[in-house]
């Protein structure tokens, strides 16, 4: 949509030092973190795509800035507005046509002066020829016009949409710290890091007979998870989260694993510790690590 692009070896820097004007493209080598947003084909080892800059001004209608997610709702009003023009206009109910085009045109022009960047790509003069348009009572027409409308809106959403996601409705880790009965205050990825420590030394441990050093890590295990559990009602107000990842049943694995330790039996402690690892670790970061990593690599 801009002209400008930079290559990927300019990206750290621009970034670093915020530099990198508004509405200029950058140009990212397509590795592992393009893969996973699905931006290229399976081979992409050379591959290149041009990805977008937010504009800076879309940051005050999102959270946290914003109470509300206004940008967004106004993108569901736009959807549901377009929707109704379109099955009135296919009905000839001029009144109910009216009324949806009217909403439709209200919001569309806030978009704007909502993020000012933008000006050029929104088409107005469209805008303005529906209303026209609707007033005439041409069915035909604003069906036709719908449809132009709707294929900008999918450009735009083709070079934004996934961007927007990751930027402002993916969790930011970097924000949580997790109490430590021992050291205090600690940030999540030097939590998670000990988690993983932990983890591998009760597989080493067990492996050599150290059943002691085993029993020892599976507590700290234990312990670990139920300080990272307190963290998440920072963004989960409810306990489903909660209680499908770190609930009953995974104190129940946890049970298990302490028991198999107990009874030096290292080919069940690995089988329960390889249960406790996908229940528990993979079923969240699944959810929440690829797209927090994504995040800190487009948005340092």
């Amino acid at each position: 949509m801009w002209s400008k692009q930079r290559p990927l070896a300019d990206l750290q820097h621009a970034n670093t030092k915020h530099t990198t004007r508004q509405g200029v493209s950058v140009q990212l080598t397509v590795v592992l973190l393009a893969s996973l947003l699905a931006l290229t084909q399976p081979t992409f080892a050379n591959n290149e795509k041009t990805i977008e800059q937010l504009p800076d001004s879309l940051d005050q209608w999102y959270k946290p800035v914003n109470k509300r997610q206004v940008w967004l709702h106004t993108m569901f009003a736009l959807r549901r507005e377009m929707q109704a023009i379109d099955e009135y206009a296919a009905l000839r109910d001029l009144p109910r046509l009216k009324k949806w085009s009217n909403k439709f045109i209200q919001h569309f022009n806030q978009l704007p002066e909502m993020v000012p960047e933008w000006d050029d790509e929104l088409e107005l003069d469209e805008i303005t020829r529906l209303d026209t348009e609707v007033n005439q009572g041409d069915f035909k027409a604003v069906t036709q016009t719908l449809a132009r409308i709707s294929r900008n809106c999918r450009a735009c959403h083709r070079d934004y949409r996934a961007l927007a996601a990751v930027r402002f409705r993916t969790a930011d880790f970097s924000q949580v710290s997790i109490s430590d009965n021992e050291q205090g205050e600690i940030s999540y990825n030097d939590h998670m890091k000990a988690l993983s420590l932990n983890i591998n030394r009760i597989k080493i441990a067990s492996e050599d007979s150290r059943w002691n050093s085993a029993q020892q890590a599976a507590e700290g295990l234990r312990v670990q998870l139920e300080q990272l559990g307190k963290s998440c009602n920072i963004c989960h107000k409810d306990q489903p989260p909660y209680e499908r990842i770190l609930g009953p049943a995974s104190q129940q694995m946890l049970d298990e694993l302490a028991q198999t330790i107990h009874q030096h039996q290292p080919k069940l402690t690995a089988r329960k510790l390889g249960e406790a690892a996908v229940s528990i670790c993979a079923r969240c970061h699944s959810v929440h690590r690829s797209l927090s990593d994504i995040r800190h690599q487009l948005f340092p």
